[in-house]
Formats: C-alpha cells, structure tokens, sequence
C-alpha cells in the first residue's frame, strides 16, 4: 500500500514539473497540430450560417451567426501564428481561450434554451471534454490539470448560476432517461475529472516513455537519441549568451578487463561507478551522454582550454578512487583517453563536433591512451 502511495505521489509530482527539453519540443509541434485542427473546426462551423441562410433562416440569426464564425477564423489565425515559434506561455493561453469558447457558447444557449443549457444534449457540453483531451498533446501535465480545473470551475458556476435562475431552469434534459437536475450535473462533472485523469496518465505515460527513449537503461545516463536531440538547443542558447560550449568523446582504456576478471555484473558496476564519478565534476548545465560500451560524452560550458585542466583533474579523481567489485578482490583503477572539439571552431553541428572529437580521441589512443588531445597533430 505504501510503495502503490509512493508511485502516485511521484506520478503527481512529475506532472508538475516543467518538461524537459525534449518534451517542451514535442509540446510545441502538438500545440501547432492543435491550432490547426482549431483553425479547421472553425471554417467547418462557418458553414452552419450559410446553410441555415439557404433554408431560409432570418437576415438577422444568419449575419450575427457569421460574423462570429469569422471572428472564431481569425482568432484561430492568430494561435497558429503565435504557435510558428516556441512560447511557454501559448499553451495555457490557447487552452483558456478554447474552454473559455465553450462555457460561453452554453451561456449563450442558456439565454435562449434554459432546459437544454447545461445538458449535453446541446452537442457542445462533449467539447469540454475534447479541450481537456488536446491537452496531452502539449506534453504538459500542467496543463492537463489546468484545462481540467478550468473546466471544472467554469462548468461549475455556469451550472450553479443556472440553478440559481429559479424553479423555471430545473427541468433540465439529462444524460440519460430519468436522471435530471444535480443528479446529471453531478454526473458531468465527474465525467470532468475523470477526462482530466485519464489524459494526465496518458502525459504521464508519454513523460515516462521519452524518459526511456532519451536514457541509458545501465546508468540512467542520457543516451546518443537525447544528445541529438538536445544540442541544436544548446547551440542556440549558446549563439545568444556568447558562452563557450565544449564537447569531449572520453573512452575508458582496457575497460574489457573488467568483464574478462570478474564478469559482466561486475562490469555494469563498473560503468556506474565511472559515470557517478565523472557526473560529480560537471556544473550546473552540463551534461554526461554514455552513447555506448565504455564511450560517453561530456557537454562542457566552458573554452577548451579549460576543459583540458578539467578532465585532467578528472582523470587523476579515477585513479584516486577506484572500483572495488568485492570485498577482498583486487580494485580497478581507471583511465581515460579523450579527445575534445570546441564550438563552433572545430565544428558548428553535433556531428561535426562528434567528429573532430572521435579524430582526437584516436590520437590519444594511438599514443598509448590515458590523455588528453585538444588539437590535431
């Protein structure tokens, strides 16, 4: 019971933390599929006027009717503008629009049609339920449970103000036969809570699986799929605060040893040992990619020069505190040979950067390993 408590707890707590780099990216393309799809549902509902127009509807009902379809068109424009470039703030902004839409599209209803306003038989209570859904393609569990919240609070006082009106408003046509009044509002509002938890363990689900893509399931180090996904971004951070940014392709020598003297269990022991250590000299920011065997990569905020006098210290921390695998073995001392690439001069991509990288690393393996090589021979 406590370890089921625990989970959930976690599970809240990541929904509210902000996503990552990778999730705010694939948040980004869902809010531009989002607007499309809004911007497409609003030219749809343009045509209701005009067909309402050729049966012979009123001058009146048809202009006040387009002129909101088109005001619906031109702001629906305007989200997918602003959905062209990355804004944190664009989710929830877009989100409260599109609840917001629907409440008052019931409140208009409830003007005219007290019976029907709240129900869902009206075709545009179940839009509520759509919004909340949109969210999951944010790849925001925050904004799971503020569309949800919103829908909540919104539908809950639009509902409590139509009860309020008087006797007049009971009748109120429900979801099914027989159930009517606060019975089928209780029943919408729980059919609220459950979409918004439905689609944050779907956020959920979806956090959890990029988490595993983008991550080395021996270390829980980033893997090469996350590297290639982040760099453009530190790229750009980089190219507008002037900061130095220094990639290092390290290989640990002779790590097969390991693996030959003590075993492969031993071995993984090793390689999270090795990552832990080296992880404990980065700085805020920085990163350390294990991109395969006894390869990683080290992501550097700092010249080249600097990151030298870095892994040399670094090299000598291995040495000074080596893998022990069992109590009474002999220890592991490890060493290193790495070759560094600086940004942009030895190479403006990832893989420009990875190659000089891989060129230099050669270098020191060629020359015996346990070094360091920052320029080419």
């Amino acid at each position: 019971m406590h370890a089921e408590e625990g989970r959930i707890r976690n599970a809240m707590r990541r929904l509210v933390v902000p996503p990552d780099e990778v999730m705010r990216e694939l948040g980004a393309r869902g809010e531009r599929m989002v607007a499309r799809a809004r911007l497409l549902l609003c030219g749809l509902a343009l045509s209701l006027p005009l067909a309402a127009a050729a049966l012979g509807a009123g001058t009146g009902w048809v202009l006040f009717h387009l002129g909101a379809a088109v005001l619906a068109i031109a702001v629906a424009l305007m989200w997918l503008v602003l959905a062209r470039v990355r804004r944190p703030w664009l989710p929830f902004a877009s989100c409260a629009w599109d609840v917001t839409v629907v409440t008052a599209v019931l409140a208009a209803i409830a003007a005219r049609e007290p019976s029907v306003a709240i129900a869902g038989t009206t075709g545009v209570w179940p839009f509520y339920l759509l919004v909340i859904a949109s969210a999951a393609l944010r790849a925001d569990g925050r904004l799971t449970l503020f569309a949800g919240g919103l829908a909540l609070v919104q539908y809950a006082l639009l509902a409590a103000a139509v009860s309020a009106l008087g006797p007049s408003w009971d009748g109120l046509v429900s979801l099914h036969p027989g159930v009517s009044g606060a019975g089928s509002e209780t029943l919408r509002v729980l059919l609220l809570v459950l979409a918004t938890a439905v689609t944050a363990a779907v956020v959920r689900r979806m956090q959890a699986l990029v988490e595993l893509s983008g991550h080395d399931g021996l270390t829980g180090l980033p893997n090469r799929s996350w590297l290639l996904q982040r760099m453009p971004h530190l790229f750009a951070t980089a190219r507008n605060s002037g900061a130095s940014l220094t990639m290092v392709l390290l290989d640990i020598d002779r790590f097969k040893r390991v693996n030959d003297e003590v075993g492969p269990l031993a071995g993984d022991r090793a390689l999270r040992h090795i990552a832990s250590t080296i992880s404990e000299t980065l700085l805020a920011d920085e990163a350390l990619v294990r991109i395969g065997g006894q390869e990683f990569v080290m992501v550097l905020h700092c010249p080249a020069g600097s990151a030298w006098e870095r892994l040399d210290r670094l090299r000598r921390r291995l040495i000074e505190l080596p893998f022990l695998p069992e109590r009474g073995q002999e220890a592991f001392a490890f060493t290193f040979s790495a070759g560094i690439a600086a940004w942009p001069q030895d190479g403006a991509s990832t893989s420009g950067l990875l190659g000089c990288a891989d060129r230099r690393l050669k270098l020191a393996k060629a020359a015996g390993g346990n070094r360091i090589v920052a320029r080419d021979a």
